[in-house]
Order: structure tokens, then sequence, then C-alpha cells
């Protein structure tokens, strides 16, 4: 793009770049609103001529200050960065969110930070250095609570506290606090190996309960959902694709044209967490909730995949947003979720109960749901209430001279 542009010109050619790329009127008019009202008087004070980034960073800092950021300043902020995105690359990027720094500081965040650069000399994998990281600062916050400042200050009895707190990734926690330790101790930094308080730790693992929802409790989350716009027409097909054929959201997230025999009413695809092949029949109610979207939802994009975001610039959906969008359908439902989840894999479990109910056997459950073992389907076993109470063995009558011990009293 060029550089010297007046900032009428900048504004003009993004305008048209919001209208090809599908941008609502509202939200165009928005962006034009903050550059008039607020960009281009600051301009005109300042004497600037052209707009550069310069120009966008001075404004900026000159009217929003402090480390609170009113929704209003953010959009401003926005609209001050889309011109200065699109001047240096002729596009504009979807929002994304800012990922959490996890400083860690002072001098056990030190040799932290040295047993990171350790585990990236070895070239283990990016995420695997940042799954450490998460839990190594979560370790520095306890003993930052417990007022230990100092590697030699830390006690067998701290490690073992923490642990014993930590409700999630337990066994990725052992594993990091055990590694950090052994490293700190191999590098002759502290005397005594207290990677070895944790040598023999062990925790009780809890079995957890699917959460499920009844027949009734599905169809009254599927009729909530408003199919009156494209964000409902996508979220009610998206539902179905849960709640009637069990797919988990990253396989709905992936799902793609391809994947849909219309003529033979079928969905083919290799499962994105397994990559086991399945194929499934594309039920009419579902399939005709596609169609709605496709027609009349879903806005041109040369993307494959079915299910796109309805915010400019209209790219595929991930998993993540796939999972947050059914998670926040059955919020809106009214359907009580107390002591239960109520994401994409709630409805798979739902619908593995459905099939306990019409006493399907194990081995069609397992090929329906796509599981790679049958081993995965007989956890679903222990929500068959029906069938267990079937399995339940009377409890003998227990004679009354059992009682009644003792030369005839009460036997305690």
């Amino acid at each position: 793009m060029k550089q010297y542009q007046t900032v009428e010109e900048l504004m003009d050619s993004c305008v048209q770049y919001f209208e090809q790329q599908s941008y609502s009127p509202l939200r165009i008019d928005r962006y034009k609103l903050l550059w008039k009202s607020k960009l281009i008087p600051f301009m005109v004070q300042k004497s600037f001529l052209y707009y550069d980034p310069s120009v966008g960073e001075e404004y900026i800092c000159s009217n929003i200050a402090g480390s609170i950021v009113t929704p209003h300043e953010r959009d401003i902020i926005r609209s001050v960065n889309v011109l200065t995105e699109f001047q240096e690359k002729g596009t504009i990027s979807k929002r994304h969110c800012t990922p959490i720094k996890r400083e860690l500081s002072g001098q056990i965040g030190l040799l932290m930070d040295k047993f990171l650069l350790y585990l990236e000399s070895l070239r283990r994998n990016r995420i695997t250095i940042s799954g450490h990281r998460i839990y190594l600062s979560r370790f520095l916050f306890y003993l930052d609570s417990k007022q230990v400042y100092a590697i030699e200050e830390v006690k067998e009895e701290y490690i073992l506290s923490f642990v014993s707190t930590q409700t999630n990734n337990q066994t990725c926690i052992v594993s990091t606090i055990r590694f950090f330790f052994r490293f700190l101790y191999e590098e002759r930094i502290i005397q005594f190996d207290l990677s070895a308080v944790l040598q023999h730790y062990k925790w009780v693992k809890r079995e957890k309960l699917p959460s499920v929802y009844t027949a009734n409790e599905v169809f009254q989350i599927e009729s909530s959902i408003h199919r009156e716009n494209a964000t409902g027409k996508r979220n009610y097909a998206m539902t179905l694709l849960a709640s009637r054929l069990g797919l988990r959201a990253s396989d709905i997230a992936h799902l793609t044209f391809g994947n849909i025999d219309w003529e033979n009413s079928t969905i083919t695809l290799s499962q994105f967490k397994t990559g086991k092949k399945i194929e499934l029949p594309l039920l009419v109610e579902v399939g005709e909730a596609i169609i709605d979207y496709l027609k009349y939802g879903r806005k041109r994009s040369e993307s494959p995949r079915i299910f796109l975001y309805t915010r400019a610039p209209f790219t595929a959906m991930t998993n993540a947003a796939v999972a947050g969008t059914l998670g926040r359908t059955v919020d809106a439902s009214g359907v009580g979720t107390d002591g239960r989840k109520h994401g994409g894999h709630a409805m798979r479990h739902s619908l593995a109960s459905r099939f306990l109910e019409n006493e399907e056997s194990i081995p069609v459950i397992s090929e329906a749901l796509g599981h790679q073992s049958t081993a995965t389907t007989m956890s679903y076993l222990r929500i068959d209430v029906e069938s267990l109470r079937k399995c339940a063995l009377n409890v003998p009558l227990v004679d009354t001279s059992f009682y009644e011990q003792e030369g005839g009293a009460f036997y305690e």
C-alpha cells in the first residue's frame, strides 16, 4: 500500500476492503464514525497531512491512558490499528486474544527460566515447554504466597503441599516439578535432590461420570436456538451434528463439503482426535439444517470448511470456537447444568445414553461414536441406570433370631 496517503484516501480504501469482505454496514459505519470524530480532528490539530503508523501510535498514547481500558476505548484503538494494518499489509486480520504472559520473576523465577532454556537446547517441542512454563508459574505463585523467595528455602513440605492442591493436570505438574528439581541438583544449584520427594508420589484418580442430558432436555436445547439470522442457522446445524450424530467439536470444525455425500445421505470423515474413519447417516433434520445455513447464512468464502465465523473476514471456525458456541447454546437454553458439563462432549454422551436406553449393543454404539476400542464405550455403562438396576441382587432377609441373642435381649 501507499505509505504517503491522506487519512481520507486511506479511509476510502479501507471501506472498500470492508465491503469486499462483507463487513456489516453497522460495523463499517462504526469505524467511519470513530475515524472522523477522533482521528481526523487529532491530525488537523497536529497539522499532520499524511497518515502513517507513527501518527496512530501518537494518537493512542496521547488520548488513551491508564491501565484500565474501557470498551469504547478498545474500539478506538481497534479503529486506529485497522488503518495501520491496512496501510502496511493491504489486509486486515481477524481479532486475536492476547495470550497471557507468565513472567517468572525473582531468584526462583530466574532458575525456572534457565530450566526452560535447557529444555530448548534439548529441542523440546514449543508446546511442551509452554506447558512446563504454566505449571512452574503456578508453583512460583504458590511459593510467593508462602513467602518463599529463595531456592534454598524450598522444603519438601512445600512441594507436597503444592501438588496436593492441584486438581487438574496433576500428572503433568508432578512431572514438571520433578524434572525441574532434578535439573537443579544435576547443575549443582541445590545440594539435595528434591525430585526424589515425588519419586513415589501417588494420587487417586477418581472416575468421573459422563455428563448426560435427557431426551427432553436435548430437545429443549435444540429448540431454544433462534434461526432467524446467520449465527442462529449455523449454531443450530452445529448443535444437531453434536446431539444427533455425536460428532466432537473438532470434527464439526473440520467438516468440509467433501465429507458430505448428498446423494447417498451420508457423512464420511476421519476423526480429528483419533484419525479413525467413520461413516454416519445424514439424518433428514441434520441435512436440512446444514442446507438452511449454506443457502441463507454462510458468507461467500473459498474455504472448504462448512462452518465459518459470522464476522468478517469469515474464516473457518476453530475447534475451541465450536466448543465454546455449543457450551453457550446449552447455557442459553434454560436447561439446568448444575453438576454437569455442558459442551459438545455432553451432547455426545447424551446420545450414547439414548443408545443404551434403546438397548443397542456395545459394538454398535462403539461404531456409531467412532471409538477405537469397545473398552472406551464400556465406560458409558455406568450411566445406564435402568440396566444397572436389573443387575442388582435381592438382599436376603435376616432371621429375627439373629437380633435376639444374649438371652432374648436385642444384640448390640
